[in-house]
């Protein structure tokens, strides 16, 4: 399966960020992708009013990505907006494209490392996966990683590539945790892991907020980074190796074992 992350560098114009979605889009789709990977907030960027950019599932910018995605005929995962119900946004996965109409609304929100996003963002509450050729494709938004429950469940449920898309954060080491979080997710779940995130936007623009550090990247069920991005704008297209993820679970049975073992009753035990 050929898979693409699209590394951008998302501005506060949704008009404009709809763009970088066509070129990449197209150009995943040249290069042969089935499904091409955009980071959380590729509608509009962290640091600005998300209330204000926000639009529905039907609106224009959505609707937007569905012409980019049937135009090229690949399947599109982009980050958007959407008004919530409580007079915040959430942060939603669209995905779009051949046989594909889904969305994922990000659970775990990030009220960390000084940044309160619940304060303007609804969670979501459900985890979702997609069909992209016969492949189920589990989806998760950045902080979502450092929660791995999530990962095993979406493995458990049959998905055998798992997204992230994320605006990571800067600073030190943060970039570091990124790729050992994304790494241990592949080994907890023995999935295809495929993380995109935001380009580095400078420092100025990286003050605003958690506006990204790079290095997207795909893991293998062991583990493995088998590609990555650095810094910069990048397209990155990847053959990942579906047969990978089946060796992996025979060999590293996690998954088989978990469930071995809630089965037997020790897990109540252990309470």
């Amino acid at each position: 399966m050929r898979i693409a992350l699209a590394q951008i560098q998302s501005s506060t114009d949704p008009a404009a960020n709809l763009g970088v979605v066509e070129d990449f889009g197209r150009r995943a789709a040249e290069a042969g992708a089935a499904m091409v990977l955009f980071p959380e907030a590729t509608m509009c960027r962290f640091g600005v009013s998300l209330k204000r950019v926000a639009e529905p599932l039907d609106g224009r910018w959505a609707s937007g990505v569905r012409s980019v995605a049937e135009r090229a005929g690949i399947v599109v995962v982009a980050g958007m907006f959407c008004p919530g119900d409580d007079g915040r946004v959430t942060n939603t996965l669209l995905a779009t494209g051949p046989g594909v109409e889904a969305h994922y609304h990000k659970i775990h929100l990030y009220d960390a490392f000084g940044f309160n996003e619940s304060r303007t963002v609804a969670p979501g509450f459900d985890p979702v996966l997609i069909d992209v050729d016969g492949v189920a494709v589990g989806l998760t938004t950045c902080y979502d990683i450092r929660f791995p429950e999530q990962y095993v469940e979406l493995a458990q449920r049959g998905a055998r590539v798992l997204t992230v898309h994320a605006s990571w954060g800067s600073g030190p080491g943060k970039l570091e945790q990124w790729t050992l979080l994304a790494r241990a997710r592949a080994i907890d779940a023995t999935s295809i892991v495929a993380a995109v995130g935001q380009a580095y936007p400078g420092d100025d623009v990286a003050a605003a907020g958690p506006t990204g550090v790079g290095g997207s990247m795909v893991c293998s069920p062991t583990g493995d980074v088998v590609a990555a991005a650095g810094a910069d704008p990048h397209l990155l297209v990847v053959d990942v190796d579906l047969d990978s993820v089946q060796q992996a679970r025979d060999t590293v049975a996690v998954l088989r074992n978990r469930t071995e073992f809630a089965q037997s009753g020790r897990a109540q035990s252990l309470r």
